[in-house]
């Protein structure tokens, strides 16, 4: 990479201007100055001080020097002539303008470029002040030049520029350099201007384009990785080209997440409460050893490769089907991604030649796999980069077939804080709590899978903490404080002994809550609360709902009954169902048992059931919604739940209910399936649609009790889906609009004599329970490790003091300022 040297006769201008091109062309970029007589600021060049800078910057590719005026080219000049011989050769005065040539200069340099073709790029550096105003620039020749007529594979992606000042530098520096980053050749036109092509490998010729707010660019690359630029194009384009938010776009607190609070403190959203120092971890992954020598013979080999695409793609496919169905769409999408590698030209097309050519099958795959990998990983994009990790990990899945292995699970090793962008499903598998001492991510939100894992687990995690946490090195030793959402890179001894004896005060305190969790939580005057379990997961529901006994549970408030029904080929009968619940009653022995009838949709496909696609599944057919169009399915799960509440204290819980009818067709439909059996079951509505919250006073007149589902209500009062990386730090349930909606639910609940509970992950937060009791939420129902903490919650909370906490939560602007207060 060649070096830059800027001569001027201000230090000021010569350090702003590098500065400026420090931020298009990346710190990597060796940029000198010479600017200014002396030290102390005085006007002028000074030969030596060229000199110096030359040296500071030199680089065997060479080394570009910049002037703005006058006696900078003298002083530039009589530099050049000191140096030895061969040194003079590799560097090259130009006559570029002196800030919009260090610029481009600097983005070309970073691209790798000779230094001949650095130089053309500063020298065309007015192209695109030119081209704005409508003026010539004599010369200037670095965007004209012929090119010849590129071949290969075909992708193109239109983008339309929503950005205040349109493409300028900075932005378009981003394109260049992701466009620069694949071996394909790669043009941009101003569709809406009819301006171009040009070549997206230019600053300059990208600025010529004069982009401006509202238009659409065409990109369109051409050559064996033209896929993969017009996917790294897309996402640029997704994310705004990385540009600042707009003023006039609200950035929420616990969101900008980038901003620190110190030296090397960074703040997040607080997930999972516990504090923890130890060295930071990346998730690995055991390499998968490649046989020796050649392959067999290439029909053999090439139908082995197939064979194992056809099975991972299989694999793929199962995965992504299981994680839909019991996380939703969002969470699904990374397998989408993976499967878009398999059919590739890109990564397919140099693995098949290296077969014919004679490779074994896994060893043309692996280093194909490697190739492309390459390419994504030198990106400056993190987010970019970041696709490099999918490519391995599909590569790991196929090449497992290949060799007839299993495929490598990722883990911590050794134990340590895991430090990640965010928690894929795939990643959380095997996740050990003595290994993993905590979890730190850069992205998700308080309610994303990520945060729900680490609560179930016990794990301290805080999320949404930014780019800057990818900055950290393996090894470095962090303290996570998860309660305060702060992650401390490298502390002095003083904040690490303060986080270690928290640790062992909240170990201590867990010890003591754990002895005591068998009691009632009663708050110090007097008021009962049942604090109860949230089963229904991957285990066998015996065991699931053993842990919660054991735990303390006063009951289950929440059985999920859609384990029953994912990950499977066929729909369970009656029969069936009612053998897993009558499992769940009896382990309880006379505790209460609530059942939610199936809560999935068109977000949460089931396998046997064909439904039609829907535009927006989360506002689509879910929860009662889908049980009421299938009324067979819903019949069979009443009938099951109705023989087994004949003999056992079961409640009937129905999802996603957001109008007075859907309930009234939901209670008609449970009239029809037990008609002839002795008693009904009590009934109640999840409150997790804003329309239910705000008729609450009218569903509470009609049924014996009401949930609240946080993490739904959260999203759709926010309009921020928590499996989205971008606005998953928006979905924050302690926000004031969720909070007020949650008050005005415990009030009609009250006023019906009917009580209130909360079952999503807001619940199992020891530090949010005064303001839950304080809103009249009377029942909570958590994850099993939650509910000991949970319940000392409980006692340590005067109810007087709790509806204080909660009338100045409502009054709060924002979840940050509700979070301040319950900080401990």
């Amino acid at each position: 990479m060649i070096g830059l040297v800027l001569v001027s006769h201000s230090s000021s201008l010569a350090e702003g201007t590098a500065a400026l091109a420090r931020e298009m062309g990346g710190a990597e970029v060796a940029i000198a100055t010479a600017g200014g007589l002396n030290d102390e600021g005085g006007i002028g060049t000074d030969t030596m001080r060229v000199l110096e800078a030359v040296e500071s910057a030199w680089s065997e590719d060479g080394v570009l020097v910049v002037m703005d005026l006058g006696s900078a080219v003298l002083s530039a000049e009589m530099a050049l002539d000191m140096l030895e011989p061969g040194r003079r050769a590799r560097v090259l005065l130009s006559d570029a303008p002196f800030v919009e040539g260090a610029v481009a200069a600097a983005v070309a340099a970073k691209l790798g470029r000779s230094l001949e073709e650095v130089d053309r790029e500063a020298r065309a550096g007015l192209a695109g002040k030119s081209a704005h105003l409508g003026t010539e620039v004599p010369g200037s020749d670095a965007t004209t030049e012929a090119a010849p007529e590129p071949t290969g594979p075909e992708a193109r992606v239109t983008l339309e520029v929503d950005l205040p000042h349109g493409l300028h530098a900075r932005p378009a520096a981003r394109l260049v350099q992701t466009a620069s980053a694949f071996d394909a050749d790669v043009r941009v036109t101003n569709v809406t201007a009819g301006r171009g092509p040009v070549s997206a490998r230019s600053l300059n010729a990208v600025a010529t384009l004069g982009v401006t707010r509202g238009q659409r660019i065409e990109v369109v690359a051409r050559g064996p990785q033209a896929p993969l630029v017009a996917d790294a194009v897309r996402a640029l384009g997704d994310r705004r080209f990385d540009e600042a938010p707009e003023d006039d776009v609200p950035v929420p607190a616990q969101a900008a997440a980038d901003g620190p609070v110190g030296e090397n403190v960074l703040r997040g959203v607080p997930a999972s409460p516990g504090a923890v120092v130890a060295p930071a971890r990346r998730l690995r992954v055991a390499d998968l050893p490649i046989p020796e020598g050649a392959g067999g013979p290439a029909s053999a080999e090439r139908a082995l490769f197939e064979r194992a695409l056809a099975t991972t793609r299989a694999d793929i496919d199962r995965q992504r089907d299981d994680a839909q169905a019991a996380l939703g769409r969002a969470q699904a999408a990374i397998f989408d991604a993976h499967l878009l590698f398999l059919q590739d030209d890109a990564l397919l097309g140099p693995a098949m030649r290296g077969i014919d050519e004679g490779a074994s099958a896994a060893r043309s795959w692996s280093a194909s796999v490697d190739e492309l990998a390459h390419a994504w990983e030198k990106l400056e994009d993190p987010y970019l980069r970041e696709r490099a990790a999918d490519l391995r990990s599909v590569g790991r899945q196929v090449l497992a077939r290949i060799l007839g292995v299993e495929v490598p699970r990722p883990r911590l090793d050794p134990p340590g804080i895991l430090v990640a962008r965010d928690l894929e499903p795939a990643d959380t598998v095997g996740l050990d709590r003595d290994v993993c001492r905590g979890i730190a991510l850069a992205h998700g939100g308080p309610t994303a899978h990520a945060a729900i894992l680490a609560r179930a687990l016990g794990i301290p995690a805080v999320v949404a903490l930014g780019e800057r946490l990818l900055e950290v090195r393996d090894g470095v030793r962090i303290g996570l404080d998860g309660m305060a959402g702060l992650v401390h890179v490298d502390p002095p001894a003083s904040t690490a002994d303060a986080l270690e004896g928290t640790a062992r005060d909240l170990e201590r305190r867990d010890r003591e809550a754990r002895s005591r969790a068998a009691g009632p939580a009663t708050t110090l005057d007097g008021l009962g609360v049942a604090v109860l379990a949230n089963v229904g997961g991957p285990v066998d529901i015996a065991t699931d709902v053993r842990v919660a006994v054991d735990a303390g549970c006063d009951g289950v408030g929440l059985l999920r009954t859609e384990f029953l029904f994912v990950g499977r080929a066929t729909i369970p009968d009656e029969e069936e169902q009612e053998r897993v619940y009558r499992v769940a009653a009896e382990e309880l022995d006379g505790q209460p048992l609530t059942i939610r009838t199936l809560d999935v949709g068109a977000d949460k496909p089931l396998p046997g059931i064909a439904r039609a696609d829907e535009t927006n599944p989360f506002l689509g057919v879910r929860g009662i919604r889908l049980g009421l169009e299938r009324p067979e399915l819903l019949a069979a799960q009443l009938r099951a739940i109705g023989r087994v509440a004949a003999d056992h204290d079961v409640r009937i819980l129905f999802p996603m209910v957001a109008t007075v009818e859907e309930l009234h067709a939901a209670r008609a439909a449970l009239e029809t399936a037990l008609d002839g059996s002795r008693g009904r079951p009590p009934v109640g509505v999840m409150i997790e649609v804003p329309a239910t919250a705000l008729l609450a006073s009218r569903f509470a007149a009609e049924v014996a009790f009401v949930s609240i589902g946080t993490n739904d209500l959260t999203q759709y009062v926010l309009a921020a889906d928590r499996g989205n990386d971008r606005v998953g730090a928006i979905a924050d349930p302690l926000h004031p609009a969720v909070l007020r909606l949650l008050g005005e639910t415990g009030e009609a609940a009250d006023g019906a004599g009917i009580p209130a509970a909360v079952c999503g992950e807001l619940a199992g937060d020891p530090s949010a329970t005064p303001l839950l009791l304080g809103l009249g939420i009377r029942e909570l129902s958590m994850s099993a490790p939650a509910i000991p903490g949970v319940k000392d919650a409980v006692r340590r909370t005067d109810l007087r003091t709790a509806i204080t906490l909660a009338e100045r939560a409502l009054d709060a602007s924002s979840a940050a300022e509700v979070r301040a207060m319950l900080a401990p």
